[in-house]
């Protein structure tokens, strides 16, 4: 492009109202998420995967038996109750996952894994590493700021706890200065 478009939305934006600061900001996000999301689906392609399905494959495969009640993973996930069974219809018909009744609690149903599901999942995070999820511009110290600036609107959004179990870094999420590959 020969132009920045957010640039010059901000100096229209200027000109006419005050807080085009925030305007730019809060612009720029929204297209940072449309390329990352860009780069991200082109990386699960190959896995006919969403991000939406890899983050709720890679959910069950943090747990120490490879099983979630579906309620528990829109928690987690921080999605509605039909999009949780969305995903896991679209997971369940690729042999990803399956349904399984809770033990002791028949109005819960259980998510698990499959043998398929872990190895589709460490296939595609091996993808998504690879392009270390669409952030090859940022590193180290950069990443980390950029995660406790983003941190801070969650936590004025009222997404987050003011504190929580970590000190809100990067460093605090993974130990490592790197994300984790979901």
């Amino acid at each position: 492009m020969p132009f920045d478009p957010v640039e010059e939305a901000g100096r229209q934006w200027s000109a006419r109202w005050p807080g085009a600061d925030a305007m730019a900001v809060a612009t720029s996000i929204m297209r940072v998420q449309q390329l990352l999301l860009a780069g991200i689906d082109d990386a699960l392609r190959p896995f006919n995967l969403s991000f939406a399905r890899y983050e709720a494959l890679v959910l069950l495969l943090f747990t120490k038996r490879g099983v979630l009640p579906m309620s528990r993973m829109g928690e987690r996930l921080m999605i509605h109750p039909t999009s949780v069974t969305n995903i896991v219809d679209r997971l369940e018909g690729q042999g990803l996952v399956k349904r399984t009744g809770h033990p002791t609690d028949r109005r819960t149903t259980l998510v698990e894994i499959t043998r398929s599901g872990r190895t589709v999942t460490r296939s595609a995070t091996d993808a998504l590493t690879s392009i270390r999820f669409g952030l090859d511009g940022l590193g180290g110290p950069r990443l980390s700021a950029l995660y406790d600036l983003l941190r801070e609107i969650r936590v004025g959004a009222g997404d987050l706890p003011p504190e929580g179990a970590t000190d809100g870094t990067l460093e605090a999420v993974t130990g490592a200065g790197h994300r984790r590959g979901g």
